[in-house]
C-alpha cells in the first residue's frame, strides 16, 4: 500500500535555495558573535525532564515535548531554549570566567504553528557566564544591535527595560508586594502578553490572576511609559528611588548605557511593558522589534543570575541574549533586504559535447574543485543542449564547455550567460582567474 508523505504541523522542509539564505544569515550571526569573542558550544537536543521542569514557568512548561523512554521509563524533553540547556552545562563543567559562549542551533516548541511561531526553529545565542556588572549586559546588546546591523536591518527598535524596576514600582505604587511572589511571576506574564493580546486581554489576565480594577488601571498606566531612557529614568528614580529595588534597576541600567557605543543608542527605547515572559530572567531584559513588520519580536534577552544556581547550589550571575533565526529570515524577506534569487552553490557546470571528452572534463572538474570553485558535471548522459537546460535552471553562473577542440588542445570554452559573455579555448589557467573574478 502506497503511504502518503505528510510532514508534522509546525515542522518545515527547506529546499536549496531556502537552505542557502539561511546558511547565509547564520554565518552572518556567527561571524559577530565571534568578533565579540564568543566560543561555540553544542548541547543535546535532548535533555533529562528534571533539567528542564520548573525552569520557564507555567504556560511555557506547557510547550515543552515531553516523553518517556520506552526502554529505560526515564522521561525527557526537547530543549525549549538554548538557556536552560547552558545553565546544566556549566553546572557540569568547569571553565575560566567570564565564560562567553555561543550556541546557534534547534529548539522546539508545542504551540499553535502560525506565521514567525513554529514547532521547531532555530535560535542563536551569545551568554556571559560569572560577570554581574553591567558591562556584560552592554556587550550582550551591542552585540545583538550589531547582528542585525550585519544583516542589512536599519529601522529596528531595541526595547530595554529592568524587572527589578518594574517590581519596585508595584511594590511602591500598588502594594502589590502582598500578594507574594509567585502571583508577580504570573502578573509579569499578563503583561508579557501585550504584544499578543492587547491591552484589554492583559487586563483581562490580571483580573483572572485576582487584582483588583484600580490596581489594573495603575498597571496599565505604569506599562505605557515609554520612549528617551534618560529622560523618564530621571522621572522614574524621583517619583520612587526610595525603593531599593528602583534605585538599584536604574543605576544598573544607566551603566549599560554608559557602555554602548555611542552610534548604537539610538536603536535602544525604553519601554516598561517589556518583562520578558520566562521565570528565570532577574534583572534587565531586551527584544528588538521591527515597527515595519507585523511579526512579534526577533530577538530577546536578559539577566538570570539565579537559574545556574539551581544546579549548582552556588549563585552564579549570567546575562544573554538569542536571535530568532525564522523570524529574522521572515522579516528580511518581507522587508526585501533578503532574496531567494540563489538557487545553488555551483559556480561552474561543465558541459560535455560528446560522451568520450568526459575524461577530460573530469580532470577540468578536479582542478577547479581544488582551485576551490564549485562545480557540477554532467551525471545523466544528456545531449549538451540538455545539460545546458539544466545549468541555466539552476542559474549556474559560468558554463564551460568541452568539445574536440578543446581536447585536443587541452583547453575549455566558457560562456557567462548573466554577462552574455563568451571565452573561446582558454587554457584552464585563464579560465580560472575569469571565474574566479565573478
Amino acid at each position: 500500500m502506497k503511504t502518503k508523505p505528510r510532514i508534522p504541523r509546525g515542522f518545515r522542509d527547506f529546499p536549496p535555495d531556502i537552505m542557502i539564505l539561511r546558511k547565509y544569515v547564520i554565518n552572518k550571526i556567527e561571524n559577530v558573535f565571534i568578533k565579540y569573542g564568543f566560543d561555540p558550544i553544542e548541547t543535546p537536543a535532548i535533555e533529562l525532564w528534571e533539567v528542564l521542569s520548573g525552569k520557564y514557568g507555567g504556560e511555557a512548561e506547557k510547550l515543552i515535548w515531553k516523553f518517556q523512554d520506552t526502554y529505560s521509563g526515564e522521561w525527557y524533553g526537547l530543549r525549549y531554549d538554548l538557556t536552560v540547556p547552558l545553565a546544566r552545562f556549566v553546572a557540569l563543567v568547569q571553565l575560566p570566567r567570564p565564560f562567553k559562549r555561543y550556541h546557534i542551533g534547534r529548539v522546539w516548541r508545542h504551540e499553535r504553528p502560525q506565521k514567525g511561531r513554529y514547532r521547531e526553529f532555530w535560535q542563536a545565542d551569545a551568554d556571559i557566564v560569572g560577570s554581574p556588572y553591567p558591562e556584560a549586559d552592554a556587550e550582550v546588546i551591542s552585540l545583538t544591535i550589531d547582528a542585525f546591523l550585519e544583516l542589512g536591518f536599519k529601522n529596528f527598535i531595541l526595547k530595554l527595560n529592568d524587572r527589578r524596576l518594574l517590581s519596585g514600582i508595584f511594590e511602591e505604587e500598588l502594594k502589590l508586594a502582598k500578594y507574594g511572589e509567585k502571583k508577580m511571576l504570573e502578573i509579569f506574564r499578563a503583561i508579557d502578553k501585550l504584544d499578543k493580546i492587547g491591552i484589554e486581554g492583559v487586563e483581562n489576565e490580571l483580573r483572572k490572576i485576582g487584582l483588583k480594577d484600580t490596581e489594573i488601571t495603575k498597571i496599565r498606566e505604569i506599562i505605557a511609559i515609554h520612549g528617551e531612557t534618560e529622560e523618564i529614568l530621571s522621572q522614574l528614580l524621583e517619583k520612587f528611588g526610595r525603593n531599593e529595588k528602583v534605585k538599584i534597576a536604574i543605576d544598573h541600567i544607566m551603566q549599560i548605557l554608559d557602555n554602548i557605543p555611542k552610534d548604537l543608542l539610538k536603536f535602544i527605547q525604553f519601554d516598561l511593558s517589556l518583562v520578558r515572559g520566562l521565570d528565570y530572567y532577574t534583572g534587565p531584559c531586551w527584544e528588538i522589534v521591527i515597527p515595519d513588520v507585523k511579526i512579534g519580536s526577533l530577538s530577546g534577552g536578559g539577566r538570570y543570575d539565579d537559574l545556574i544556581g539551581i544546579y549548582t547550589g552556588e549563585k552564579i550571575p549570567a546575562t544573554g541574549t538569542s536571535l530568532g533565526v525564522e523570524r529574522i529570515i521572515d522579516a528580511g524577506l518581507i522587508l526585501e533586504i533578503f532574496k531567494l534569487n540563489r538557487k545553488t552553490y555551483t559556480k561552474v557546470f561543465i558541459v560535455t559535447i560528446d560522451k568520450k571528452y568526459r575524461k577530460y572534463a573530469n580532470e577540468i572538474a578536479r582542478i577547479f574543485r581544488m582551485h576551490g570553485i564549485p562545480t557540477q558535471i554532467d551525471l545523466m548522459r544528456r545531449t549538451w543542449r540538455k545539460q545546458v537546460e539544466y545549468a541555466k535552471k539552476k542559474r549556474i553562473k559560468v558554463i564551460a564547455f568541452i568539445g574536440e577542440k578543446e581536447s585536443k588542445t587541452r583547453t575549455i570554452t566558457i560562456h557567462i550567460p548573466d554577462e552574455n559573455k563568451h571565452f573561446d579555448q582558454i587554457s584552464v589557467e585563464k579560465a580560472i582567474e575569469i571565474i574566479k573574478e565573478i
